[in-house]
């Protein structure tokens, strides 16, 4: 069964090898490509030098004293079995390889573009593990599978290098919500916690008052908007609506989709403590069927992180 979707085959255009790629990737077929490779550049760590979690531990989320109702939560629910993972500690390590509901999934976060996204890791018979390359395009982290090294895209789940290229990982259905909901949605759930409380500055965010500032960190492209470049937007897809817009209107309904705002979750990139973000809510949204609503895959991101993958794409703007 193929759980990973080729896109197609994609021959590479001449293009050199830049200086230390081969020594430091020597798996990676560098000859499959679908990108320039001088949109890549380096976010500061090498590879590995942000460790992705890879034997996750959890405790039940009666016993957790030191996550704030407000912080914002990756959750995720899957054939019975929910599970959470804090921002406070994907900051730090950004990917997580674990397994849920007996699905192997890869939960994955980028700060520069606060993209929050949880893929299937299963690819025809193989299940990846992911770690971070320490490369960036367009702001976004470029993850790698440990089988192959190839790299991926983690904004899309799209493999751009390697044997892989062309390969999209399913999307599972996730939401970012405040610890508080997650507790009282899921009184059985679990909570991703470390085993070393001070091998990181977990709760504190590294990038203080980044989500209002002007310009987006190392990111060469240009934003026209609507809104500015690190305007918060909900995307589904290739389409995105403003965040504020939905604030403001608290529902919108769109075709078959319904997105929902609610006050009462911080911000992971304001303050230097996330507890102490500033409020900008969170977000439901749900696809309408013959009977009901489900929850569908989507993003809360940034406007030019959007924009960046998505050049057709649409954001509706009130």
């Amino acid at each position: 069964m193929v759980f990973g979707v080729i896109l197609a085959q994609f021959p590479a255009w001449a293009q050199s090898v830049p200086a230390g790629w081969e020594r430091e990737w020597s798996r990676t077929d560098f000859s499959k490509s679908t990108i320039d490779f001088s949109g890549v550049i380096s976010g500061g760590p090498p590879k590995d030098g942000i460790p992705a979690i890879d034997d996750p531990q959890f405790v039940p989320v009666s016993q957790v004293e030191d996550i704030g109702a407000q912080e914002p939560v990756i959750t995720l629910s899957i054939n019975g079995e929910a599970k959470a993972y804090p921002l406070r500690i994907m900051m730090w390590h950004e990917i997580a390889n674990d397994e849920i509901g007996g699905i192997p999934v890869t939960v994955t976060y980028c700060p520069l573009c606060n993209s929050a996204v949880v893929f299937d890791r299963r690819v025809n018979d193989k299940v990846l593990d992911f770690g971070v390359s320490g490369k960036l395009r367009h702001s976004d982290m470029i993850m790698y599978d440990r089988q192959t090294e190839s790299w991926w895209q983690q904004f899309v789940g799209r493999s751009i290098v390697g044997e892989m290229t062309g390969v999209e990982l399913k999307r599972l259905p996730a939401r970012v919500i405040p610890f508080s909901s997650f507790k009282s949605s899921f009184p059985d759930g679990k909570v991703l916690m470390v085993s070393n409380h001070n091998a990181r500055r977990y709760g504190e965010n590294p990038y203080v008052k980044y989500d209002s500032a002007e310009n987006p960190f190392l990111y060469r492209g240009r934003y026209d908007g609507p809104g500015q470049p690190l305007s918060y937007v909900v995307a589904v897809g290739k389409e995105a609506w403003l965040l504020e817009d939905l604030r403001k209107a608290s529902v919108i309904e769109h075709g078959d989709l319904r997105l929902r705002w609610q006050e009462g979750m911080n911000s992971a990139l304001d303050s230097s403590s996330i507890e102490q973000g500033r409020d900008i809510g969170f977000v439901t949204v749900q696809k309408k069927t013959a009977s009901s609503y489900e929850d569908i895959p989507y993003d809360r991101t940034f406007a030019f992180a959007f924009k960046a993958f998505h050049r057709d794409g649409i954001i509706y703007e009130k």
